[in-house]
């Protein structure tokens, strides 16, 4: 079995804290917020996206928690890694201390104090990485403004998996007010420490937030802030045309080529840093054909990425060998594999398949689902059979 599969994108929420928040100084020194903007989004928002002890594994939630919540630590426009209600951190010199001195002042929507209990009761009842537990021995509340992370042995990634987007546990929730209402009720009306905070919601039709003129960082510059939940990308694309909404998320290449001929419209790219590639789950079974390195370098030379950049995405994303992406600091920069068929026929019939071989299931990652499509065209015109099943997206991030 195959996936196709992307990287997170992180930018959709980096982006969304820009347009909210860009161009403002010190929320008491600036006008009130004004105006309401309105997104058509293509997914539709479980409340159990309103809570960052939730997210465990896919980035689509944090649309939502950029908006309603905040971290100590969490990407900004311009630094992946930006002080939040984390003022400054220290590390020890055994490298297995972490300590972080936190913003004072800073409350809740509904009044309570930001404190470092806060902090601690959000990372416990996170249900995120399982490595991020696993590696973190102990926190302890040193003060109400400062709380120590102990970990068991020195650990160079806490800060990746900690102050990043892989999960949500350095995303603060209200201790107290959450042991009184129980997560389902936090879930049905959250509270958090975010610029926008919750009005309303109607399931699988939109959310609806408020900005909050007491947000710490930036005051809004928008006052009223609602996510319309549009699966389809035709309604999506007919929404912004009529004046329904302001900003319609994820359109294809024709539907984008479409907006450019329309003067009253503007495309613009999102600046994801995302990555797509080819998952190979039965790899590590000696008895697959993917198993062999060279049946995986026949599919990578089979496909054609230009073609599909440009057909599926106007050729607005950036062609790379590597699967993460290159913003990380760690990242090697890889060159692409050029597309090359006659390589890949010559690689699969070294590896025993001359004629190629039936690779079963190919699942595109939703909604990609035409640029599947075009990936499993490339692979069956060498030979490399696959048969596209296409999944929800909810159900396919479980899967």
């Amino acid at each position: 079995m195959t996936r196709v599969r992307r990287r997170a994108r992180w930018s959709v929420a980096v982006v969304l804290a820009g347009i909210l928040l860009v161009g403002f100084g010190p929320a008491q020194a600036q006008h009130k917020p004004e105006g309401e903007m309105r997104w058509a989004l293509y997914v539709t928002m479980p409340p159990a996206w309103f809570d960052p002890g939730e997210v465990t594994g896919t980035i689509t939630p944090f649309w939502v928690l950029y908006a309603l919540h905040d971290a100590l630590v969490k990407p900004m426009p311009g630094n992946l890694m930006t002080p939040s209600l984390a003022e400054s951190w220290t590390v020890s010199p055994d490298q297995k201390t972490y300590e972080f001195k936190l913003r004072q002042g800073v409350k809740f929507h509904n009044g309570d104090p930001f404190t470092a209990d806060d902090v601690k009761f959000s990372f416990h009842r996170a249900k995120g990485s399982k490595i991020l537990r696993d590696r973190v021995k102990d926190v302890t509340v040193v003060d109400p403004h400062r709380v120590r992370f102990q970990l068991h042995e020195p650990w160079p990634d806490f800060m990746t998996y900690y102050g990043t987007l892989i999960n949500g546990a350095g995303w603060i929730v209200p201790k107290k007010h959450v042991k009184q209402v129980g997560d389902d009720g936090f879930r049905k009306h959250p509270i958090g420490l975010g610029p926008y905070k919750f009005v309303s919601y109607t399931a699988g039709v939109e959310l609806v937030m408020e900005a909050n003129e007491s947000y710490w960082r930036k005051m809004p510059h928008v006052k009223r802030l609602v996510y319309k939940m549009v699966t389809d990308p035709n309604t999506r694309l007919a929404m912004l045309k009529r004046g329904e909404v302001d900003l319609a998320y994820l359109l294809d290449a024709p539907m984008a080529q479409e907006v450019k001929r329309d003067p009253t419209l503007k495309l613009a790219f999102s600046g994801a840093i995302g990555v797509f590639f080819l998952d190979f789950f039965d790899q590590w079974d000696p008895k697959s054909p993917w198993h062999d390195r060279r049946v995986r370098l026949a599919a990578i030379n089979a496909i054609d990425t230009r073609a599909i950049n440009d057909a599926e995405n106007l050729g607005a994303s950036r062609l790379t060998g590597a699967m993460a992406p290159k913003s990380f600091e760690f990242t090697r920069e890889l060159e692409p594999y050029p597309y090359n068929p006659t390589r890949a026929k010559q690689l699969l019939a070294e590896a025993g398949y001359p004629n190629g071989f039936d690779a079963g299931d190919l699942y595109p990652y939703p909604p990609y689902f035409s640029m599947g499509e075009a990936a499993a065209g490339y692979l069956g015109a060498v030979g490399i059979k696959t048969k596209i099943r296409s999944m929800e997206r909810a159900a396919f991030i479980t899967a």
